[in-house]
């Protein structure tokens, strides 16, 4: 007797199917476990896209996904029209691959709240960008497009638009418009951007504008009626008012607008009356501007007072200086690495250290991508046996104290760590990915491990995932050598860096003039340094730190004095 057995199969699975499975086990997981969320990051995936020839069709049948990234996969090029399938899909990040195009479709995704396709190689994006009525936040900085689609204006949710480093020589017609009353950030810098119209005002919500770069010759008068506009960049552009020029190249947004403002009244003056009229009228607005001149200046004064002051000390200057050789090896692992040391850094009053620490989380979780494009690393100098080496290991050689724990294999570190990300999902009951699963995937596959090591072989950060328990900062601490990592670029790592310092400068300032006592938080540091009852300062010192290559040869030293100097208005800088 025989039995015919037919086999229920999920509508997804084809034979393309069955193969994807094979190469691409993570689709299979994430359609039997029915998760939200999927990322494809860094070389592994990379090879198999190349093997494949793109993106697996598999994986367009995941119908619950509401997060895919599928970033630094240069053999990414273009994305199958199948896309239109994944309609949950909340936010769709392809950065830092090589797509030439995006299908018309993407218009589809009717739930897409963010959209990242920066630094890529698009020409154009599709008009079905401006379908997205659920759009809050585009992303298509670092490609080489010329024009933005007509139509942006319906995406009327749009509070976050970045098209920095294209090449832009204008905005859309209908993008200055009432309907985007909730973009509140437009970054447009390092475009040929020649006109900003004074419709600009139309744009109720905005509060960050930057159009540094590009080649304006004018910016509207109009600009200082948009009421909530806190931050501006017009650095580098060839302006014809070189006073204004001037003014962007050095003041803050405040006397910018003021001097905008003052420009435009200017210039309603000059409309009817009779001579006489006029030049009284005149007369009194030259006293009138005398008299805002003058509060003008004695603001200005009192805003250069209130900066924050960052010295800078040259490493030629301190003959102790630290420095740290990289090794050729880290090239393929993880090779961008920046270092400083600061000094001057109050962590011991009052819950100073406990904000400086949930400062640098925020800093991981926002500008560093939650560890995935860059990570910082805080060290107490005094504990550092110098000279340092930025090396790899294989992961069962690696070995180091991490934070909180006991001494452990790189091996056994991730894999408890991925059982606690996985308890953690479990726990809040949600099938994504975490932040802590984000960053623990950067390192899949490799078969050496990045990682600092000291002058007697301890391994003191293994980047991304921790530093070690060694030279872990306390509130006496009173040097700190910051480091930062990235497999993005160097220039990642820099921007990381200066937002660090400057965060720093912030909290010290506040610091200072709360004039917390030390202990106050209740950990008991004993006695209170009589020093400490002086005068507080919340001025920051930081020494450049050199990374040389293996044969001493200088690769980076920071900061050096491109550094330090943009979006930094309230921090006086001393060289």
């Amino acid at each position: 007797m025989y039995f015919i057995v037919f086999a229920i199969l999920p509508n997804w699975f084809t034979a393309d199917s069955m193969v994807d499975m094979e190469n691409w086990p993570e689709i299979e997981k994430a359609a039997t476990e029915k998760r939200r969320e999927l990322v494809f990051q860094g070389p592994t995936f990379n090879e198999r896209i190349s093997c494949d020839g793109g993106l697996p069709p598999a994986l367009y049948s995941l119908a619950l996904l509401n997060y895919l990234e599928v970033s630094q996969c240069p053999n990414l090029t273009e994305i199958h029209e199948d896309i239109q399938r994944l309609t949950n899909l909340q936010s769709l990040i392809l950065c830092r691959n090589r797509l030439s195009s995006v299908p018309n479709v993407v218009g589809m995704l009717k739930s897409l709240k963010v959209l990242d396709l920066s630094v890529n190689s698009l020409s154009s994006l599709p008009e079905g960008v401006t379908q997205l009525k659920e759009l809050t936040t585009l992303n298509v900085s670092c490609n080489s497009l010329e024009v933005l689609p007509e139509g942006l204006s319906r995406c009327t949710k749009l509070s976050n638009i970045n098209v920095s480093k294209n090449r832009l020589t204008g905005f859309p017609a209908d993008f200055y418009s009432e309907k985007l009353d909730l973009l509140s950030i437009l970054i447009a810098s390092d475009n040929s951007i020649e006109q900003l119209s004074g419709d600009v005002l139309k744009l109720a919500a905005i509060k960050v504008l930057d159009l540094s770069n590009n080649k304006l010759k004018e910016i509207p008068s109009d600009l200082s009626d948009c009421a909530k506009l806190k931050e501006i960049n017009f650095k580098g552009n060839k302006l014809s008012d070189k006073r204004l020029e001037k003014m962007v190249n050095g003041c803050q947004t405040k006397s910018i607008l003021d001097y905008l403002r003052g420009k435009g009244k200017g210039k309603q003056g000059e409309e009817g009356g009779d001579a006489d009229g006029g030049r009284k009228a005149d007369k009194g607005k030259r006293q009138q501007r005398k008299k805002k001149e003058k509060v003008g200046d004695q603001q200005d004064e009192t805003e250069e007072l209130n900066k924050m002051v960052v010295r800078v000390l040259h490493v030629s200057d301190s003959p102790t200086a630290l420095s740290v050789t990289v090794s050729a090896e880290v090239k393929d692992v993880r090779p961008y690495l920046v270092c400083c040391v600061v000094t001057g850094m109050n962590l011991k009053a009052g819950n100073a250290l406990k904000r400086f620490l949930v400062a640098q989380t925020k800093l991981h979780d926002d500008l560093c991508g939650k560890r995935t494009t860059a990570t910082i690393a805080t060290h107490d100098v005094q504990l550092i046996k110098a000279p340092l080496t930025y090396d790899v290991k294989r992961p069962i050689e690696l070995k180091v104290v991490s934070l909180g724990r006991k001494e452990m294999t790189a091996v056994e570190l991730i894999r408890q760590l991925q059982v606690e990300a996985d308890e953690l999902r479990k726990q809040k009951r949600r099938q994504n990915v975490t932040g802590l699963h984000k960053y623990l995937q950067l390192l899949q596959g490799k078969a050496m491990y990045p990682c600092i090591v000291d002058a007697e072989g301890h391994v003191i950060s293994f980047p991304p995932i921790t530093n070690s328990e060694k030279t872990k900062i306390k509130k006496t601490t009173k040097e700190l050598f910051l480091e930062v990592t990235s497999a993005v670029s160097l220039q990642t790592c820099k921007d990381v860096m200066d937002a660090l310092i400057v965060k720093m400068a912030e909290l010290n300032k506040f610091t200072a003039e709360h004039r917390e006592e030390a202990g106050s938080d209740g950990e008991g540091d004993g006695p209170q340094d009589p020093a400490a009852s002086s005068e507080p300062s919340s001025e920051l010192t930081v020494q450049q730190v050199r990374t040389l290559d293996q044969d001493g040869n200088l690769k980076v030293v920071y900061p050096s004095k491109t550094d330090l100097c943009n979006n930094i208005s309230n921090v006086n800088v001393i060289w």
